[in-house]
């Protein structure tokens, strides 16, 4: 068995254009600090915006998209807490997003020790009660190519605003992550929101053998 584990922070929003991106901010893994981006169009076109042709590979091996690009992804993010803000600039994609306060799901994801957050059988036991708190969110199920992945989530903050444009065309306001992505099983919380995750992936394992 392979793993790779990730650690870092995942941006879901929607927008009033229809368009509803998911950003993910990584500061540890295989390789490094990097960014990528996975959007859903109004008309349910998915596109991955990858920094290098490595992490394309990998993630394009794990979700389902009809586009890929290969383009510089950065994501500047100023000091945490309420009114921190999240800039994310790409070629394609211009995404301006300020941050609120932890709501009560965050002080418990907050209370839960990192080390058990973050490991696979918690993920697993946490799994049934994701998807009925959230509609649409997952924390452990089976990705392409029959990968198992676990998102161990240590901390939530709502997202306020959002600004910027895809292609060069506005995306409105900010709005629900509604219908749900169609990356992979699980789709970021329906509230616009950023989650501190550890996100890991399994390799040559079965989804009834998978090994903690």
């Amino acid at each position: 068995m392979s793993r790779s584990r990730f650690s870092g922070a995942i941006a879901g929003v929607g927008s009033t254009s229809g368009v509803r991106v998911v950003v993910g901010r990584w500061d540890d893994g295989p390789w490094g600090r990097f960014a990528d981006v996975m959007v859903e169009t109004a008309e349910g076109h998915r596109v991955l915006l990858a920094p290098t042709e490595q992490v394309r590979r990998f993630v394009a091996a794990t979700y389902t998209f009809d586009e890929e690009r290969v383009e510089p992804v950065s994501v500047t993010a100023s000091e945490r807490g309420p009114g921190s803000t999240w800039q994310v600039r790409s070629p394609s994609l211009r995404l301006d997003l300020t941050v609120g306060r932890r709501p009560a799901l965050g002080v418990l994801l907050r209370a839960v020790p990192r080390r058990l957050a973050t490991s696979p059988a918690w993920c697993r036991v946490t799994d049934p009660v994701a998807r009925v708190v959230m509609d649409g969110v997952r924390t452990a199920g089976t990705a392409r190519e029959g990968r198992r992945e676990y998102y161990g989530a240590t901390d939530l903050r709502r997202v306020v605003s959002l600004q910027g444009d895809l292609d060069g065309v506005d995306l409105g306001t900010l709005a629900d992550v509604d219908p749900p992505c169609r990356f992979g099983f699980s789709s970021s919380p329906r509230t616009p929101s950023v989650t501190a995750v550890v996100t890991t992936v399994d390799e040559g394992t079965e989804e009834t053998g998978a090994q903690v």
